[in-house]
C-alpha cells in the first residue's frame, strides 16, 4: 500500500517562500521569547526534573544524568521493541487518530466519500471473524497463478505487479531526477531479501545463526500454509537463493554514497548490462513500458542479480514468490499466519514480546493508506496556528546563526562559502501540514473484500507515482502525515519538514522556557538543516541539483572533520562487543552536531545580550543541554538495539545525546566537565564542522 515516509524514495506541505540571499536578522528576545509559565507540559518550565538521576555525574554519562530515574522506573511496553519520548508522543497521536476514526465509524447520517472509505477499510480490518472464516480463500486464485509460473519472464511479471505486493529482486520507484530536478525519472535498486540486509545472511556467530533459523521457520510456515510439501528443503532453497542475492548486494554504508548511486542508463544499455532480468516483462507489469531512461543505484548488484535470476530453477522462484505473497498479506489473514509473521519480524528481529492490539494496527493501516484524511481533522483539533508562527521565528533564528557560522569557518574558502550560503538561504520550511491535501477519490475500498481493498490501494499508490512522469515537480507534496512524530530534510527540493505531531513537548512547548525549546525543537530544526550539509547532503546544491560545488581543498577539509566524528562513534559500544558504525550513522551524527551547535548560538542571540535567568538552580546553558538530552530519552530491547546497529542510519538515543555534547565547549563550561570525567575529550580532539 502507499505509505508516506521519511527519510526516502518518494517523499513529501505547506510551501513557504524560499528565502533569498538577503541577510536574515535574529529576532530580538522580546519578540522571540516564550515566557515560562506553570502551564508547561513537563515540570514547571519544560524539563521533567523528576526523571534526572543526580547520582550520575553529568560528565560521566549526560544521558543518564538527565534520564536515569526514568530509565530505572520505566518498563518497555510488551508491544514495543523500544520506548521513549518519540514513542510516548506516537501513542498520543495514535489515540487521537483512533478517536477520529471511531467518530467516523459510528457517525450517523450521510458520510463523505473519504469518510465512507475510512469506515469501510477500518471495519474490514477489525472484522477478525470474517478474516478467520475466509482463511486463505481470497488469495487462492493468485497463489494458483504463482504456482503455474513456467518461466523467469512470467515470474518477473508477477513480482513486478503493484497489486500483488510480491517482493521483487529489483525495486523501482518514481523520484525527482537528482541531476535534472525539473523532471521525474524511474530509479532502480537492489532488492529481494526477506531479511533486512545482506549482513543477516552473511554474518557469523550464534545470534546470526539463531535469526537465520527463525527465518527458516517462518518460510516453512508460509510454504505450509500454501499446502506445499517438503517445506524444509523448499525453505533451504529459498534461503540459498536469497543468500546469493545478499552476496552481490551493497552494504548499507556503500548505499549511502550519492556519488556512486546515480548511474543513468538507457533501456538498451540496461538490457546489455543485466540481460538475465527480463526487463520488458518487468517494465510492462509496472506500467513503465514507455520509459527510455533510468537511474540505476547499484550497478554491479543489479548485474549480479541478473545472473542469479537467470541461473535459479523455476521451482525455487515459485516458492520464493509464494512465501512473499502470503507473508506480505499476513496482517489481513487468519491469526496463525499473522502470528508467524510477528514471531519473526517483530519478536525474533526486534524483541517485541506481544503483538500490538488490533485497533492500533488498524490505525496504522488508515495512517498509511489515507493518512491525510484523518490528518486534516488532527490539525484542526490539535495544532494551533500559533505554534506554526513560533516555529517560523525559531527557524529564522537558526538560519541566521547558521549563516554566521558559515561566514566564520576558518577552514572553508570564500568560493565554497558563497555556495553554502546560497543553499542555506534557499531552505524551504514546511510546518505542520500540507497546503494541498491528497485526493483519494480514485481509491477503491470494499467493506466486504479486505484483500481486494489492499490490492486496490497498492495499485492506486503506484498510479499516483506513475502520473508524475512527464509532469511538473509537485512541490506541495509531503512525505509524512501531520500526525507523524518525526521530521525530515529532502535534498531534491532543499526543504525541511516538521509535521504537527512533533511540535509538542518534549520537543516544542509554547509555554516552556526558551532554553528548552532551543535545546529541543531548535536542535531538531538545526539537525534537518544540517542534513543539507552532511557528508551526502553536501553533494546537492541550493537548487536541489546533485553536483560538486566544493573546491578540492574544502572537500578534503570537510572529509577530515567528518572522519574524526565517525571515528568517535565507531568506539561507542551499546551492546558488549557490538559497536556503532560511525560511517553508516555519519549523516545523522553530523546533523545532530550541526543542530545543537546552531541551536545553542541561536538561543544565546535570543537573549539579546542579557543573562538568562536561573530556574530551579539551573542556568540557561544547563537547561539548553538538558533539553537536548531529554528528547533522546529511550530504552531498547537488545534485539532492537542490535537491529539499529546493523541497519542504521541513526545512532541509539544515548549516543545521540552524549556523542554530541562532548564536542561542544559550552557544555563543558555549563557543567564544569573536567579531565578524568568519562565523557571528557581534549579541546583539540573536539569536532567542529559547521
Amino acid at each position: 500500500m502507499k505509505m508516506k515516509h521519511l527519510i526516502i524514495p518518494s517523499l513529501l506541505a505547506i510551501t513557504l517562500a524560499a528565502c533569498n540571499n538577503a541577510e536574515v536578522e535574529t529576532k530580538p528576545a522580546d519578540e522571540a521569547k516564550v515566557e515560562a509559565t506553570a502551564k508547561a507540559t513537563l515540570g514547571t518550565f519544560g524539563l521533567a526534573l523528576e526523571n534526572m538521576d543526580k547520582t550520575v555525574k553529568p560528565g560521566d554519562n549526560f544521558f543518564e544524568y538527565m534520564n536515569g530515574t526514568w530509565l530505572k522506573n520505566t518498563e518497555i511496553p510488551a508491544d514495543r521493541s523500544r520506548y521513549g519520548g518519540f514513542g510516548i508522543l506516537a501513542d498520543l497521536s495514535e489515540e487521537r487518530v483512533r478517536g477520529i476514526i471511531n467518530e467516523v465509524s459510528t457517525k450517523t447520517g450521510e458520510l463523505t466519500s473519504d469518510e465512507q472509505k475510512i469506515r469501510d477499510f477500518y471495519n474490514a480490518f477489525m472484522d477478525v471473524e470474517a478474516i478467520e472464516a475466509a482463511g486463505l480463500d481470497p488469495l487462492q486464485a493468485d497463489i494458483a497463478t504463482i504456482r503455474n509460473v513456467q518461466t523467469v519472464e512470467e515470474a518477473m511479471r508477477l513480482m513486478s505487479d503493484p497489486e500483488l505486493g510480491i517482493r521483487s529482486t529489483v525495486a523501482s520507484w518514481v523520484g525527482v531526477d537528482l541531476k535534472d530536478n525539473e523532471n521525474y525519472i524511474v530509479y532502480l535498486s537492489q532488492a529481494g531479501l526477506g531479511m533486512p540486509n545482506r549482513s543477516y545472511y552473511l554474518d557469523e556467530g550464534e545470534k546470526s545463526d539463531s535469526l537465520r533459523a527463525a527465518y527458516k521457520t517462518y518460510l516453512e510456515t508460509m510454504l505450509g500454509a500454501a499446502g506445499l510439501d517438503n517445506v524444509s528443503d523448499r525453505a533451504d532453497a529459498i534461503m540459498a537463493f536469497e543468500r546469493q542475492l545478499a552476496e552481490v548486494h551493497w552494504t548499507p554504508v556503500q548505499r549511502r554514497d550519492r556519488s556512486k548511486t546515480y548511474n543513468k542508463r538507457t533501456l538498451a544499455k540496461l538490457t546489455d548490462m543485466a540481460p538475465g532480468v527480463p526487463w520488458n516483462a518487468y517494465f510492462g507489469a509496472r506500467g513503465l513500458g514507455e520509459q527510455t531512461e533510468f537511474v540505476v543505484r547499484e550497478v554491479d548488484a543489479i548485474e549480479g542479480t541478473a545472473n542469479i535470476l537467470a541461473d535459479t530453477d523455476i521451482e525455487t522462484l515459485r516458492d520464493y514468490m509464494t512465501v512473499s505473497f502470503i507473508g506480505g498479506h499476513s496482517a489481513y489473514l487468519p491469526k496463525a499466519i499473522d502470528d508467524a509473521s510477528f514471531a519473526f519480524y517483530n519478536k525474533a528481529l526486534r524483541g517485541q514480546e506481544e503483538q500490538r492490539e488490533r485497533w492500533k494496527r488498524g490505525v496504522a493501516q488508515i495512517n498509511g493508506t489515507m493518512g491525510e484524511v484523518v490528518g486534516k481533522v488532527y490539525v484542526e483539533r490539535y495544532f494551533p496556528e500559533s505554534s506554526k508562527e513560533k516555529m517560523l521565528v525559531l527557524i529564522e533564528n537558526l538560519r541566521s546563526a547558521f549563516k554566521d557560522g558559515i561566514d566564520n569557518l576558518e577552514w572553508m574558502s570564500e568560493e565554497t562559502k558563497e555556495q553554502a550560503q546560497y543553499k542555506l538561504a534557499k531552505f524551504n520550511p514546511k510546518i505542520g501540514y500540507p497546503d494541498v491535501w491528497t485526493d483519494y477519490s480514485d481509491l477503491t475500498v470494499d467493506r466486504d473484500n479486505l484483500i481486494g481493498t489492499v490490492k486496490s490501494a497498492r495499485a492506486w499508490g503506484w498510479q499516483e507515482d506513475l502520473d508524475k512522469l512527464g509532469g511538473p515537480i509537485d512541490r506541495d507534496e509531503w512525505g509524512m502525515t501531520p500526525q507523524t512524530v518525526n521530521a525530515y530534510y529532502r535534498p531534491d527540493l532543499n526543504e525541511i519538514v516538521f509535521p504537527a505531531a512533533i511540535l509538542q513537548a518534549p520537543f516544542f512547548d509554547p509555554n516552556a522556557d526558551d532554553a528548552i525549546n532551543y535545546g529541543g525543537i531548535g536542535a531538531v530544526i538545526g539537525h534537518e538543516m544540517g542534513h543539507g550539509f552532511d557528508d551526502q547532503g553536501r553533494k546537492t546544491d541550493g537548487d536541489g541539483v546533485q553536483r560538486d560545488w566544493w573546491t578540492e581543498e574544502d572537500a578534503k577539509g570537510f572529509e577530515a572533520r567528518a572522519g574524526k566524528l565517525a571515528d568517535q562513534y565507531d568506539k561507542f559500544e551499546p551492546l558488549p562487543g557490538e559497536f556503532i558504525n560511525g560511517r553508516l550513522s555519519l549523516g545523522e551524527n553530523i546533523g545532530d552536531l550541526t543542530g545543537v551547535t546552531m541551536a545553542y548560538e541561536a538561543y544565546k542571540r535570543s537573549l539579546n545580550g542579557k543573562e538568562a535567568p536561573i530556574i530551579d538552580g539551573l542556568t540557561g546553558d544547563q537547561r539548553f543541554f538538558l533539553a537536548w538530552a531529554q528528547i533522546w530519552q529511550i530504552k531498547y530491547r537488545d534485539e532492537a538495539m542490535r537491529a539499529q546497529l546493523k541497519n542504521g542510519p541513526h545512532s541509539p538515543g544515548e549516543f545521540r545525546a552524549n556523542g554530541i555534547v562532548r564536542n561542544i565547549d559550552a557544555w563543558y563550561e555549563a557543567f564544569n566537565i573536567q579531565p578524568g570525567d568519562a565523557m571528557y575529550i581534549p579541546p583539540e580532539e573536539r569536532v567542529k564542522i559547521w
